[in-house]
């Protein structure tokens, strides 16, 4: 490992997280991915300090190395986007300054310009990413596989996709990863998630991040090497559990490609 930024001991600094909305955005259990950001972190002589930022609360983002906002229904989602207004300032300079996020289903749809629900008022978004998002009439839910490249690295993200919204990606983003199986972004150009700068946004839930520990690990090195300036190479870890849930939800992935699991119209007002 680098020896750039670490502390006289050689151990790296604390990664503080921030953890957007954990008690009102967790129907779909990706508080996960700060528990393995925490875990493989942990496994490396890492030390992490988590941070809730509730409704009504008010930090300063840049003072984070990453921010998780993750996903919910759209009941819950229009309350955080009320909130949100209070934090978008914040939230614009910390992905300015190279913070890593990663943004789940709502909360990529809030990190962009608006969300256009099918029925109900327009939620405005941070306009962080570059991207548009419609309710549609249908609902993408299945297990999913999206190639991703980060780092120079490309590898097969596997999750659970479970959303209605139809996105569309601005020229000022890149798509996370290109879609293996699954709807994508809106189930017609083969678009999964965004990615502008250190801000990664994705509809895979999952969570998306213990069975896909590669992108873990790389979310631990953005923020690492942002911190301490300078390159890191993460000790190696076994993964031999972490590997096998992957290959099952790719194979999953896989057999179902091409068809939807959820084929009649979304309920409205229920989920993103």
């Amino acid at each position: 490992m680098t020896e750039a930024g670490l502390d006289g001991g050689g151990q790296f600094p604390t990664l503080r997280l921030a953890h957007l909305y954990p008690s009102l955005l967790n129907v779909a259990g990706d508080g996960g991915n700060v528990m393995a950001v925490e875990r493989r972190s942990a496994w490396r002589g890492i030390s992490t300090e988590v941070v809730p930022v509730e409704i009504g609360d008010s930090a300063d983002m840049t003072q984070f190395d990453i921010i998780f906002f993750q996903g919910g229904q759209d009941v819950e989602m229009a309350l955080a986007a009320a909130d949100l207004v209070s934090k978008t300032v914040s939230l614009q300079a910390a992905a300015d300054e190279g913070v890593v996020f990663l943004a789940i289903c709502a909360g990529l749809q809030l990190l962009g310009h608006r969300y256009i629900p099918s029925v109900g008022p327009v939620m405005e978004g941070a306009g962080i990413l570059d991207l548009e998002t419609r309710g549609g009439p249908q609902r993408f839910m299945q297990h999913a596989a999206s190639e991703v490249t980060l780092g120079g690295q490309s590898e097969t993200v596997v999750g659970f996709e479970n959303h209605s919204g139809m996105t569309t990606l601005g020229p000022n983003v890149r798509p996370f990863g290109r879609v293996v199986a699954g709807g994508g972004n809106n189930g017609e150009d083969g678009t999964e998630g965004a990615i502008r700068d250190n801000v990664l946004a994705t509809y895979m839930h999952g969570p998306v991040l213990p069975k896909n520990p590669w992108l873990t690990d790389q979310i631990i090195r953005i923020a690492l090497e942002r911190k301490v300036g300078g390159r890191v190479e993460l000790a190696p870890l076994t993964d031999a559990f972490e590997q096998g849930a992957h290959d099952v939800a790719l194979e999953k992935a896989l057999r179902n490609r091409g068809s939807r699991t959820a084929l009649e119209p979304a309920k409205l007002g229920r989920g993103a």
